[in-house]
């Protein structure tokens, strides 16, 4: 089981409530569209010869309308809209005519209907679905989350839109047709662990003449055989990134090489596995303005004729702007050092697809001086790590994804490394850790070293696992990291944990948006610590842990402010669902089933609760259950 490899942000800033009340459900920003200019709309105005002329004067409201109105237009942070509409109705309006740009979190949270009626100029838009356990396959298929509903509004509302990105929608290639035919400015397209469609549904997305953006990101692609990469635009495109490596089907490689070729903008590539070393070199040699590459297949085992030759890789020297490597797919490491002279620029290095040892690793990372970002596989060990650490002084991100993600798994990584990254990239402000054991003290001493921490998602795989040397609960660790780590916004927990770390939590995680808890826990006040502790909580996910009925019902306080709150496999009956939904009518309760058709009886398996300002949705499926 990998953790999702996306770009998208899952901590996103406050959302706000199209309905006026206190839902968090929306979130948006604006670009700067207009400026200030004219007359601003001043009633008393001087005519020839200084003789004072009066002209019929606006109400004052509407004067101070329009100017909010060309104030909001240079006010594009989240928040500070948000707070902007809740001040009064006339700000309300204002800031609503000024969106330009649209983020909705939950499509079920608001229909399409109601968010067109209420913005009306949007030329953006960031739509999620599912919720982010989908990733582990713990949603069952055809949960929904459907983008047709929303498509087919925007159609007819927003002719001028240019920009989507969908984030774990039901996307089918009936919709990506009516997208590309509806509006013709579009722009950029980006899928995120979307599913439904297939090649035949990115060729007509192709032709949208003014495209600049298509980026396929951990989707699941149906392969039809349609060569897409030949319906691109003729003789000049206007790409400016393309990222396809999650499509399994081979590409037209002449095709991909002439659109290159004719993309003069293009700045971000990134291939599939179905492209080859010596076909990337080709490429390269065509597009060296390229600043995000990736590689693809990091072989030539694609071109049997060309195995036992050496592959000409001179391309990568010539690449001056590259800040960003990833895909490296069926690595062969002996080519690795193709790449050197690259890496002293490089600020994101993402080897989470290259199963490379530690000498291997240190073989790049020596150069990488720069690095602000890398993803790897727990096959470096600590000692590939350690050199990590050693090296990448400037580094922001880290994570480090499992080959083997089994429960009984071999130990690659452990607190040696994690301590290593700790006391050498003190700069660090997201860490994303798979291990098989963990110790408090590492755990504390990341806390100290790496107080400006924003994230922190530590995944110990074994079920229940104390400190592996003094077999104690790992309360203390996470408990440190939730007191010094002051910036806090992401927390994710595992091991041993008792109800003490979720009173640390509850106490000190202030401003934690996003949390997520697996197998920990002694009880239902560990849960209770946390909905009564946490005012800023957004995104609550919980599995495998014993929280029963009592916790549920201790946020009732809390939930109409948060966007949505899962739990699967813990202590949970009907009885208290159905006492959630009665006490909070605006509050979507859903039971979902593993079959077709839902459980009926007591205990419930899954849970998925958030709210909605228009109700149930129409498209649930038999195996869920609306209470």
């Amino acid at each position: 089981m990998r953790e999702n490899r996306t770009e998208m942000s899952e901590d996103d800033e406050r959302a706000t409530d199209l309905g006026g009340g206190g839902a968090v459900v929306v979130e948006a920003s604006s670009n700067k569209t207009r400026s200030f200019g004219g007359n601003g709309g001043g009633g008393l105005g001087v005519g020839i010869g200084g003789v004072v002329d009066y002209c019929p004067s606006p109400y004052p409201d509407q004067v101070l309308e329009n100017v909010l109105e060309n104030v909001l237009l240079f006010l594009t942070s989240r928040r500070d809209r948000n707070s902007v509409s809740l001040v009064c109705k006339s700000w309300y309006r204002a800031e609503a005519l000024t969106r330009t740009d649209l983020f909705i979190g939950n499509c079920y949270a608001v229909s399409p209907r109601r968010a067109i009626e209420r913005f009306q100029r949007v030329r953006s838009l960031v739509l999620k679905g599912k919720p982010r356990f989908a990733d582990f396959s713990l949603v069952p298929p055809n949960w929904g989350a459907h983008f047709f509903p929303w498509v087919s509004a925007m159609a007819a509302a927003y002719p001028w839109l240019e920009k989507v990105h969908l984030k774990r929608m039901s996307v089918t290639d009936d919709n990506l047709t009516l997208l590309a035919h509806s509006f013709p400015g579009f722009k950029e397209l980006v899928l995120v662990c979307c599913d439904g469609f297939s090649t035949a549904g990115l060729a007509a997305v192709a032709k949208c003449r003014q495209l600049r953006v298509l980026d396929l990101i951990d989707d699941e692609v149906i392969e039809d055989d349609v060569d897409w990469i030949s319906c691109f635009p003729e003789p000049v495109t206007c790409l400016e990134s393309l990222i396809f490596d999650c499509v399994e089907s081979p590409v037209n490689f002449e095709a991909l090489e002439r659109l290159v070729a004719r993309s003069p903008s293009l700045r971000r590539l990134k291939l599939n596995r179905h492209v080859n070393l010596v076909q990337l070199q080709r490429l390269m040699v065509r597009v060296p303005q390229l600043t995000h590459l990736g590689t693809g297949s990091f072989s030539t085992l694609d071109n049997p004729a060309q195995v036992d030759q050496e592959p000409d890789l001179s391309a990568f020297a010539t690449c001056k702007s590259l800040v960003c490597l990833s895909g490296f797919r069926d690595i062969v490491p002996d080519y690795l050092s193709a790449i050197y002279p690259v890496c002293s620029r490089l600020t994101s290095l993402n080897f989470s697809y290259a199963n490379i040892n530690a000498e291997q690793l240190k073989s790049v990372i020596r150069y990488c001086h720069n690095l602000q970002t890398l993803w790897v596989l727990d096959s470096v060990c600590d000692e590939g790590l350690q050199a990590v650490a050693a090296t990448c002084k400037e580094l922001r991100e880290l994570r480090v994804f499992p080959i083997d993600a089994r429960e009984d798994g071999e130990a690659a990584v452990s607190e040696v490394g994690l301590l290593a990254i700790s006391e050498g990239c003190s700069k660090l402000r997201s860490i994303l850790y798979f291990c098989q054991q963990m110790t408090n003290a590492a755990v504390v001493a990341m806390s100290r070293n790496c107080p400006e921490l924003m994230v922190f998602r530590l995944c110990i795989m074994g079920r229940h696992r104390p400190d592996h040397l003094t077999g104690e609960p790992m309360d203390e660790g996470f408990g440190a990291i939730v007191m010094n780590c002051k910036k806090l916004t992401r927390l994710a927990v595992s091991g041993l944990l008792s109800d003490k770390a979720f009173s640390y939590i509850g106490e000190y995680g202030k401003l934690i948006r996003t949390l997520s808890v697996a197998f920990a826990g002694d009880s239902d006040m560990g849960l209770t610590y946390v909905l009564k502790g946490c005012p800023k909580l957004q995104k609550l996910e919980i599995r495998d842990s014993p929280f029963g009925n009592s916790a549920l019902l201790s946020g009732l306080h809390h939930y109409y402010n948060m966007r949505f709150l899962w739990m699967s496999t813990c202590k949970l009956t009907l009885e208290g669902c159905k006492e959630v939904a009665q006490r909070m009518p605006h509050l979507v309760v859903e039971v979902i089933g593993d079959r077709d058709e839902c459980d009926t009886g007591d205990a419930i398996d899954k849970l998925y609760m958030y709210r909605s300002l228009d109700g149930p949705r129409a498209d649930a499926p038999p195996f869920v259950m609306i209470l």
